[in-house]
């Protein structure tokens, strides 16, 4: 059994101290351990980085940019590899790794822009002989904690861009499936990335709680649970850190009557179970305009859910893998047993399911909820699994109130046909990212993610123009060379033009 271990100024270290099991979910079976970093570790992170930092805060733009393209090159290259590491340590399917990775990569190029998007404003003669202009400046250290469902993808949502900006970075990814997020931090490093700029350090609680207190880290990024959200925003932001801190979510997909019912039924398998229904973006409510919408709707969505391909996420040509552990799996379990002794229907039942030759593996069906009220805890809360629920309500206006009134704002779109019901859903619905007849909108690199709400605890969101703003500050500065011939009294009202 291999020991993972962190990167600490270019270098890998241990901890002597404690460690997890890292487990494959196809098979149920540990196949790593991984340190748990102590505080002299996070500290040994953060003295690395604050060391890298005047350099590379000096290092021209463009330099760190090419840095990038570098990078770029060597995730392209090596694809596979790291497809192959996540869906060994997460579960999902080698497409759906795949899939992430790319995503991941248009964020590496959105940084290669660093020339540009920091390229500041200047104005001239805002004065006499004065002249103004404002640019951004790095933090400093900053440090991002991400979630155990995008190993790839969500890092790359942050550190790439923070690097560009200048500043160094301490990233503390989940410590489930921890191999693909080094390998490509270590690739980074290969692309020509001076050591110390970016650290990965693995660990728990006492990890975060160590970046949290440590006064050289100015800046935190995380994405996982509102809870986790709620506490990292409360305990950074009373230490005078920038936090953006993206929770849960509770995505609805809308179907009017004349939505194009096929497409919307393969949007929603693909969005509702695609990676075992373990995305923040995932849609897990179904609000159905009219009996007859929902009606027609589960008729095509029953037969699919039964068809769905399940088995080892390594395996090609499959629609679903495990879920991430045994105990996210029962999680997802509980939850159906409370619909259904709520009163919620269950016409497809996906527990139980035993995968030939993976029988220890964490595995449950797609499952699929009827007659589902905004009183049930699986309408209320982030169930995190391969659960679809339907929700019935007579017009697009009680759709909407529905939405507008559940305490989650992240995700949501609407199937139809209708350009002025489509318009109104967009203008009026309360959710940071919105869909017509697109059942993920997950912004592209160029755009920023967020949520609205308790999706999302601070004021900008991540990556885009948004994250050049959170991991930068604005400098302003005014300059005057006054003529040599000149003399000027003193003046002691307010300065104007």
């Amino acid at each position: 059994m291999s020991l993972i271990q962190h990167l600490i100024n270019g270098e890998l270290v241990n901890d002597s101290g404690r460690s997890a099991d890292v487990y494959n979910p196809s098979t149920g079976q540990v196949i790593h351990q991984v340190p748990l970093a102590s505080r002299e570790t996070i500290q040994q992170a953060i003295d690395s980085a604050k060391a890298a930092f005047p350099a590379w805060r000096n290092t021209p733009p463009a330099k760190r940019a090419q840095v990038m393209f570098r990078f770029k090159q060597l995730l392209e290259q090596n694809e596979a590899r790291i497809s192959q590491l996540i869906s060994e340590e997460h579960g999902k399917t080698l497409e759906d790794a795949a899939g992430e990775l790319k995503r991941g990569i248009e964020n590496v190029e959105y940084a290669c822009s660093a020339p540009e998007i920091l390229k500041g404003e200047y104005s001239r003669n805002v004065g006499p002989n004065i002249d103004a202009w404002s640019d951004f400046q790095p933090l400093g250290v900053v440090a991002g904690i991400t979630p155990f469902n995008f190993p790839a993808m969500v890092p790359l949502w942050m550190y790439p861009l923070a690097i560009v900006c200048g500043n160094c970075f301490i990233l503390k990814p989940s410590e489930r499936d921890p191999s693909s997020t080094l390998l490509i931090a270590q690739l980074l490093q290969e692309a020509g990335l001076p050591k110390g700029v970016l650290s990965v350090v693995h660990g728990d609680k006492g990890a975060v709680d160590a970046l949290i207190e440590a006064p050289e880290v100015k800046a935190l990024s995380f994405v996982g649970s509102t809870p986790i959200a709620e506490y990292i925003y409360s305990e950074a932001t009373k230490r005078g850190k920038r936090v953006q801190a993206l929770g849960g979510a509770k995505n609805h997909a809308v179907l009017m009557p004349d939505a194009d019912l096929d497409n919307a039924v393969s949007a929603l398998m693909g969005a509702a179970y695609g990676s075992c229904g373990e995305r923040c973006m995932a849609i897990s409510v179904a609000v159905c305009v009219g009996d007859q919408v929902a009606d027609a709707l589960i008729a095509k969505l029953v037969p699919q859910i039964k068809a769905l391909k399940i088995g080892a996420g390594t395996s090609c040509g499959l629609d679903m893998g495990p879920l991430v552990s045994a105990q996210a799996r029962d999680k997802v379990s509980g939850y159906i047993e409370d619909g259904v002794s709520s009163g919620a229907e269950l016409v497809v039942d996906g527990r139980g399911l035993s995968v030939s030759g993976h029988e220890d593996g964490f595995f449950l069906g797609g499952c699929l909820f009827d007659r589902v009220t905004p009183q049930m805890r699986i309408y209320k809360e982030e169930i995190f699994g391969p659960v679809l629920c339907i929700v019935r309500v007579n017009s697009l206006e009680a759709a909407m109130q529905l939405i507008n009134d559940h305490e989650y704002g992240n995700g949501t779109c609407i199937f139809t046909r209708d350009g002025e019901a489509a318009r109104l859903f967009c203008d009026e619905i309360e959710v940071g990212m919105v869909g017509v007849n697109v059942p993920l909108p997950v912004p592209v690199a160029y755009h920023s993610f967020g949520g609205w709400k308790r999706s999302l605890f601070g004021d900008l969101h991540a990556y885009g123009p948004d994250g050049v703003r959170f991991y930068t500050r604005r400098k302003a500065i005014t300059q005057r060379w006054p003529q040599r011939a000149s003399h000027e009294a003193s003046q002691f009202a307010f300065p104007s033009l």
